[in-house]
């Protein structure tokens, strides 16, 4: 107990602590030996004065070993990869780089996560297709690895724990928003997951954890600082998260979203801009994973999703899932109740807000607001318009839909129509791609 007093004092007074020091805090708070109380006076201690590059990864390692850590060695001969978000709104991305890149011939082991808040999860939304389970044993999760190159699945209880029980704490204590924290409990748990590239989109803007550049490029920078001192491959992309990511926003029309992107062909405005952005991150990946220049791995996604090889990759992961794409598409017809906005002066579209479109897509069920909410798969916002789109007087913007009940539409549909800025002239164009760091 004086030993973790003294190291309490000695980050509270801003000192740097030893990597010893880290690591039997951490494996004391996991054993029950220090309690929760002292655990938050740590992250608060963190949260205020910072850590070190060395400690970051120190804590990280700690996080990463408090569970069990994967090996592919024996399960694939391909090199592994995964891509991680911070989240957004509309961000169905995943859904189209993980088998993207598995289709260019890299493994893609992705444990991935459920929604909290505006933020969708990648997990909720794979599991409105009918018999998609997406929470494998780390055996069956092996397995698909092995047969399908692709698999995207929660973490086990068996991953990282301490950053489970940490998080818990970090929750209600306010010491979310450390990069500290941020970093090692991400890192620790792509790190443990086994896979050698990691590829990082760190989103900025409205509907971002970040919402400044700066934030978002300091968690860049300690992301891939953190994982190549872990001996990963790592970049990043900072990307724009002002405006939602295409026009869905939702679990089931995300999925729907996603299949119109790995689909040949021409896609909508919008949705197109979403999927250069993931051939970009997929590329990525690949460029990291297989020593080719970004270029020509650039080149290699696109082939793969004009072929019609990215999206079979999809769908023969589904199916080792569990997955019934024809069973998904009939539950995408089934009735919803919706409501229509209007644009109510002639003009174009400046801004989208994507974090009040995200609240509003939330209160119709569409997420959590905390971890035991059940989500309806069908609910949530069709976007209209894009930024930049030129409309009139009575142009549809969005239709919000949910399938339990009408209640609430209306006053959701009087906060969505506040998400959007029409103005006389047309705004210019911003790229979603903001910066690359490696």
């Amino acid at each position: 107990m004086t030993a973790v007093k003294l190291i309490l004092d000695k980050k509270r007074e801003g000192h740097a602590l030893g990597s010893a020091e880290i690591r039997e805090f951490i494996e004391g708070f996991c054993r029950g030996e220090i309690p929760d109380y002292q655990m938050s006076a740590l992250a608060m201690a963190i949260c205020c004065r910072g850590m070190t590059q060395r400690e970051t990864a120190d804590l990280t390692e700690a996080m990463m070993r408090s569970g069990a850590v994967l090996d592919w060695e024996g399960v694939t001969s391909l090199p592994t990869a995964d891509k991680h978000s911070t989240g957004g709104v509309g961000d169905k991305l995943s859904l189209v780089i993980q088998p993207l890149a598995a289709a260019c011939g890299v493994a893609v082991p992705s444990l991935t996560g459920r929604g909290l808040g505006i933020t969708g999860g990648t997990a909720d939304k794979l599991e409105t297709i009918p018999g998609y389970d997406a929470s494998l044993s780390l055996d069956s999760f092996k397995k698909i690895i092995s047969s399908v190159g692709v698999s995207m699945t929660v973490q086990t209880d068996e991953i990282t724990p301490a950053d489970k029980k940490l998080y818990a704490l970090r929750d209600v204590t306010g010491t979310v928003s450390s990069i500290p924290l941020i970093t090692a409990s991400i890192l620790s748990k792509k790190l443990a997951e086994g896979a050698g590239v990691l590829v990082f989109d760190v989103k900025c803007g409205k509907g971002a954890f970040m919402k400044s550049r700066e934030e978002a490029l300091q968690l860049a920078q300690s992301l891939v600082s953190g994982a190549k001192a872990a001996g990963r491959k790592a970049s990043a992309l900072i990307t724009s998260m002002d405006a939602p990511l295409g026009y869905a926003v939702g679990n089931a029309c995300e999925v729907e979203e996603a299949l119109e992107m790995l689909s040949p062909g021409e896609c909508r405005v919008a949705v197109e801009k979403a999927r250069a952005l993931s051939v970009e991150l997929a590329a990525e990946m690949v460029s990291l994973a297989l020593n080719m220049p970004i270029d020509q791995a650039r080149e290699m996604c696109r082939e793969k999703l004009s072929q019609g090889a990215a999206k079979a990759k999809f769908v023969e992961m589904v199916a080792a899932h569990g997955g019934d794409l024809a069973a998904f598409s009939r539950l995408l017809e089934k009735p919803v109740f919706k409501y229509r906005i209007q644009a109510m002066r002639s003009g174009f579209v400046s801004a989208i807000d994507a974090e009040r479109v995200g609240k509003v897509a939330l209160s119709l069920g569409a997420g959590r607001g905390k971890a035991t909410d059940r989500i309806d798969p069908l609910a949530g916002v069709r976007l209209s318009v894009a930024v930049g789109d030129k409309v009139s007087l009575g142009s549809p913007l969005a239709t919000l839909e949910k399938s339990s009940d009408p209640d609430g539409l209306e006053k959701a549909a009087a906060e969505l129509f506040k998400a959007f800025v029409i103005s006389p002239d047309a705004p210019q164009e911003e790229a979603l791609l903001l910066e690359r760091i490696d």
